[in-house]
């Protein structure tokens, strides 16, 4: 924020008692009247591998196609081929049947000025100097010998940035590791693995990760990433997506017991993204669940936040092939539900639960959540939900599930009745949540701030599960994430807030996003290889969560400012903190000229002598961040003093304003 607006930020609260005058617009909270509570799930985050979101991203491995799995096996790696050397490689199988099939071979007559391979990682390997990083690789020599194998991180322009060598290879499968400093920084740097000596090794597992991740866990999650998901304190995590969940097929469903376990049994299968949009293919995009439920789930409790799965329901994509598990074949699709129940919460001596504990983990993580399908629409998805939900609810009352109403009703085939269709089923089987999605204009959530005001309440919740304005249109390659769209969902949240009575969970997506590697805009987070910025949706999120409050207070707006429409773009909605003693009043000013309020807390038995004042705002729409200037949209905090219990405050143009105030109920 410029110093000019700061000086704003600070003045605008008027002290004393105010008057209306013409033109203004009054805004009362009445403390005294708490209603709805608002659940801590209230705003949580959502993830799925999307984005290069997981592998590439999220997970701190650098090494691409690290096992050899990929359905082009020397994908990501390529052969050293230096003056005076002589060699090959190629990809071998092992004699007996196991998950990780393929290994690397490489036989080496000469070295000469260097033989071996490279890999390049995600778009380059994210290496910064002064840290440290650990090297891995599973490795037996078959013929020759003796060999050694030196490691090299190279940047651009074979820049060397660390070197060891790894000694002591025998005929037998054995895993050695390394760890080296970083003499330099690069953003695309590659790891080069030159083999000294002649005969023949094997590799496979290789394997290289930062020795600082995320609370330091090896082998862990990258934790700049991390950090801003907990800066958020989200309520709840869903995972592990999203169109991730249903796959095109059904064989490249997402299945969670592959999942888990040691990294190197888990089963690498195919990213969904990576042919979906022709504009930004990516067919170097698989998923090797480096990243699996157990770690969704550590993740979860690291956040403190509610653990929230979905699980397919025997249905593949509707958006691809729409495969159905036949009825009399579902079996499978409903065991897994229990028995990821099992896993979640089951004692630590048997069954699941005792797979968990083994992994690390014998308390139980607590699960209280489990959707049933992701975007399924349509009776084939009713029969479905309905044959797995009856064996939860059978056994594990206490679970609450998650129903499916399709997806945006814009976005897939005659939407809008088919959500009806959808809605008037699960009212039927008294669901207990209903996951709604929202990917529209921004125009469509400043008019639909009040959209839930008049939803039935006839016992299900709604979990708005998916939504983000676009600023062009649905999976457009120019959509930007820009503060016009930021701004939009803040008014539209606003209207989340007030009828936190039925809307008791909501969440941004997607939420991570690689720059080098994307596939749909917008997106919460971004970050390249080495850096990470918020977005402006980002930090409206983030304000939202921080200030959740405990509940509602009513809050009305006379004379608000209106679009040439005649809709409102001037929203409000206020919580009560019940630990603080605050009443937090939230303020959306999407016009393009200053609001003059009146605001009016009534029945409350005792104000604060100041107020606590967070505003995010530009005056330009299509403002964004970037990694050059990542706070270029980001909240200002002041404090301001007050004497009395109506004030007058003036909201700056394309604002969304926070005010906290110490405020006691009667």
């Amino acid at each position: 924020m410029k110093t000019g607006s700061m000086i704003l930020a600070l003045c605008s609260l008027t002290l004393g008692l105010a008057t209306v005058s013409p033109g203004q617009t009054r805004i009362t909270v009445q403390v005294d009247q708490p209603g709805a509570a608002i659940r801590p799930t209230m705003w949580g985050v959502f993830f799925e591998d999307i984005n290069f979101g997981a592998d590439g991203g999220l997970y701190a491995e650098l090494v691409k196609n690290r096992s050899f799995e990929f359905p082009d096996n020397i994908m990501g790696w390529s052969r050293i081929l230096r003056s005076g050397s002589e060699g090959y490689i190629y990809i071998e199988r092992y004699p007996q049947e196991q998950t990780n099939a393929h290994f690397l071979r490489m036989k080496v007559g000469k070295t000469g000025q260097g033989f071996g391979v490279s890999n390049g990682g995600f778009r380059g390997m994210g290496i910064q100097e002064g840290k440290e990083y650990r090297f891995s690789v599973q490795a037996r020599l078959t013929d020759g010998g003796p060999m050694a194998l030196r490691i090299q991180l190279a940047g651009q322009g074979r820049r060397p940035l660390a070197e060891a060598k790894l000694e002591g290879f025998t005929s037998q499968w054995q895993k050695l590791t390394v760890v080296v400093r970083a003499g330099g920084t690069d953003a695309r740097a590659r790891l080069n693995l030159l083999v000294e000596g002649s005969g023949t090794l094997d590799l496979d597992m290789v394997s290289l990760f930062p020795v600082d991740t995320w609370k330091g866990r090896e082998d862990g999650l990258r934790a700049d990433l991390v950090q801003m998901l907990a800066d958020m304190k989200p309520g709840f995590l869903r995972f592990p997506g999203g169109c991730i969940v249903e796959g095109r097929t059904l064989d490249e469903r997402y299945q969670w017991k592959t999942t888990i376990g040691d990294p190197a049994d888990r089963t690498l299968i195919v990213n969904r993204w990576n042919t979906e949009f022709n504009h930004r293919l990516t067919p170097d995009y698989y998923q090797s669940f480096g990243v699996g439920f157990y770690e969704y789930f550590l993740l979860s409790k690291d956040l403190g936040a509610e653990p929230m799965p979905i699980l397919n329901c025997g249905m593949a994509c509707q958006f691809n092939t729409g495969e159905l598990a036949p009825m009399d074949e579902l079996g499978p699709y409903v065991q897994d539900a229990l028995d990821l129940i099992e896993f979640a919460n089951g004692p630590a001596d048997r069954g699941w639960g005792r797979k968990r504990a083994e992994m690390g983990h014998p308390e139980p993580f607590g699960l209280k959540l489990l959707g049933i399908g992701n975007e399924q629409w349509g009776p084939q998805y009713i029969e479905r939900y309905k044959v797995i939900a009856k064996a939860i609810q059978d056994k594990y009352p206490d679970i609450q599930l998650i129903a499916a109403t399709g997806s945006d009703a814009t976005i897939f085939p005659n939407g809008p009745q088919e959500i009806e269709y959808l809605w008037s089923q699960f009212r039927q089987l008294k669901a207990d949540i209903v996951d709604e999605h929202f990917y529209r204009r921004p125009d469509w959530f400043l008019d639909n701030a009040h959209l839930y005001d008049d939803y039935p309440r006839d016992g299900s919740e709604v979990f708005v599960g998916e939504y983000g304005a676009q600023s062009i249109g649905v999976a457009s390659p120019d959509n930007r994430n820009n503060w016009h769209t930021a701004l939009a969902e803040a008014a539209f949240m606003t209207g989340l807030e007030r009828n936190a009575d039925l809307v008791t969970m909501s969440c941004y997506a997607p939420l991570f996003c690689h720059v080098d590697g994307w596939q749909w805009r917008p997106d919460l987070i971004w970050f390249d290889n080495l850096r990470v910025f918020g977005t402006p949706n980002y930090y409206v999120q983030k304000l939202f969560s921080l200030n959740r409050g405990d509940r509602v207070l009513p809050v009305a707006v006379a004379e608000p400012a209106t679009a040439p429409n005649g809709k409102p773009r001037f929203y409000a909605s206020s919580v009560y903190d019940e630990k603080s003693n605050e009443m937090i009043l939230k303020v959306v000013n999407a016009t393009g000229e200053p609001v003059r309020a009146i605001i009016q807390t009534k029945g409350a038995k005792a104000v604060g002598l100041q107020a606590n004042v967070t505003v995010l705002a530009s005056d330009d729409l299509n403002d964004e961040n970037s990694f050059e200037t990542p706070r270029k949209i980001a909240p200002v905090e002041s404090k301001v003093p007050l004497r009395s219990a109506e004030f007058r405050y003036d909201f700056r143009p394309y604002s969304m304003t926070i005010v906290r105030l110490m405020c006691q109920s009667r």
